[in-house]
């Protein structure tokens, strides 16, 4: 029978999770994707307890930019409203400038008559709180401010039964069937339960740029010279995020150099298109530089029983492309179908969980691979540092301009999840940049171009093979 509290009603499954700490499932992480997922499953009818160690608005620099397979997502599981009211801004396409000479790359309609494709980009933020307040509002959803400390396991069975928290300074316990950890690429599970430890090969160092004019509105930027990438778009009416790649022991970037603050003003404002370098300068004197790290992290099978492992704390990429939020709403869809109540009736029969979970891990690769291997690809090419990988970044930029380029938009974008199409494409690119090696070496030269055309076929290789494999073994 239900109960009263603060004059609305009270089911029975709302009094388990407030009174006795117990549910069909909790989530730890109330950021994107344990928002998304707290409210698809609240909506099948499981009870569910959302965790979340601060419920202030998070201040991150990462996340920012939402791809049109996100967007089409986040309209699945019937939450696109959660991008209305938070001064986001809609993005076509990428303006890619390579040594100063541009190419704009639109997201490619599906079909000739249909609008163009928009992803979004806003302040990470105000999205999540967005997100949490669908939480909040669901009713099968409770939302408690807590911090998690460890996992609760059966000493004869090695479930997961729930997790130990600390709210404020009081230990505590929640139960659930299944517990989620959502909690981020820090995951404080990830150690015991994932098969893989991150890789960082460097940092995003971010500034947030005030009444910057950028070349193209509506676009993301990507900046390629012989320094590592820069990123910048807009994410707000007055506010513009920048991005510079600084990969670890960058010499440019030593102490001796002046640091990263002295890289930044000697080598990266020079670069910066001319409407938003005063809006660099006056950002980088201000101090407010913070970083990020790049990580790339295979998808691992949860094979843990009443666990399951999600979002960055399961799979990462490098943010280049700004395809993780993509990946993990495309993932909540996916868990939709196959841990839905006609799927698995409840989650106590843990064997079935962890059947459903296998079909996951290799069903979510059609979207994930895409992404992660692009990602991985990409950065190597466009943070090229040896001969054979600038010609295939040369290569990759030529064939922006003249090439197909609605497949390799349209893989950067989401909407297509054929990994083979992607192979297709990348290999496309270092055929292309061995023709540009041989129509301009000169003839005294030509008895080199074997040795050419094979270190930047076997570059190729060696940037996108162990990526692949990655993603077929893993």
């Amino acid at each position: 029978m239900a109960t009263m509290l603060n004059g609305h009603a009270q089911s029975p499954a709302a009094q388990r999770r407030i009174e006795h700490h117990e549910a069909d499932v909790v989530i730890v992480g109330a950021g994107v994707l344990g928002c998304a997922l707290a409210v698809t499953l609240g909506r099948q009818g499981r009870s569910v307890i959302l965790l979340e160690k601060s419920l202030e608005e998070p201040n991150r620099i990462v996340g920012e930019l939402l791809q049109p397979g996100g967007v089409q997502a986040l309209e699945q599981l019937g939450l696109r409203d959660c991008l209305e009211g938070i001064d986001g801004i809609d993005v076509k396409g990428y303006w890619v400038s390579y040594f100063g000479e541009p190419v704009l790359l639109e997201y490619p309609k599906s079909t000739p008559t249909s609008p163009t494709p928009l992803g979004r980009a806003f302040h990470h933020g105000r999205f999540v709180m967005k997100l949490r307040e669908a939480a909040l509002a669901c009713p099968n959803v409770t939302v408690v401010e807590t911090k998690v400390t460890g996992l609760v396991t059966s000493s004869h069975t090695q479930e997961v039964l729930g997790v130990e928290c600390v709210t404020k300074e009081l230990k505590d316990c929640y139960f659930a069937q299944l517990t989620v950890a959502a909690d981020g690429y820090n995951s404080e599970f990830r150690k015991q339960h994932h098969q893989y430890s991150p890789k960082r090969r460097s940092k995003f160092y971010g500034l947030e740029l005030i009444d910057a004019k950028l070349p193209e509105p509506n676009t993301g930027h990507v900046l390629l010279s012989e320094n590592p990438p820069v990123l910048m778009y807009q994410i707000g009416t007055h506010e513009t995020r920048i991005l510079i790649d600084i990969p670890d022991n960058l010499p440019l970037a030593s102490v001796k150099n002046g640091g990263v603050k002295g890289y930044l003003r000697n080598t990266i404002l020079p670069q910066i298109p001319e409407g938003a370098r005063q809006s660099f300068s006056d950002a980088l004197e201000q101090g407010q530089l913070r970083s990020m790290p790049n990580s790339f992290l295979p998808a691992s099978v949860n094979k843990t029983p009443g666990l399951m492992i999600l979002g960055d704390a399961l799979n990462m990429r490098h943010p280049l492309t700004g395809g993780g939020m993509t990946v993990a709403l495309s993932d909540v869809v996916y868990i939709r179908e196959l841990l839905s109540p006609e799927n698995v009736p409840s989650f106590s029969d843990t064997g079935l969980v962890l059947e459903q979970l296998a079909i996951f891990h290799w069903r979510r690769k059609n979207s994930s691979s895409v992404i992660n291997i692009l990602a991985q690809a990409l950065y190597a090419l466009f943070a090229a540092d040896d001969e054979s990988l600038r010609a295939l970044q040369r290569g990759c930029f030529r064939y922006f301009q003249i090439g197909p380029v609605n497949g390799p938009v349209g893989l950067l974008a989401g909407l297509i999840k054929q990994p083979l199409v992607l192979v297709s494409h990348f290999f496309s690119v270092a055929f292309l940049a061995i023709w540009m090696v041989l129509s301009d070496l000169p003839l005294t030269r030509i008895f080199l171009f074997p040795y050419y055309a094979f270190m930047i076929l076997y570059t190729a290789c060696i940037v996108i093979v162990p990526y692949i494999w990655s993603e077929v073994w893993c």
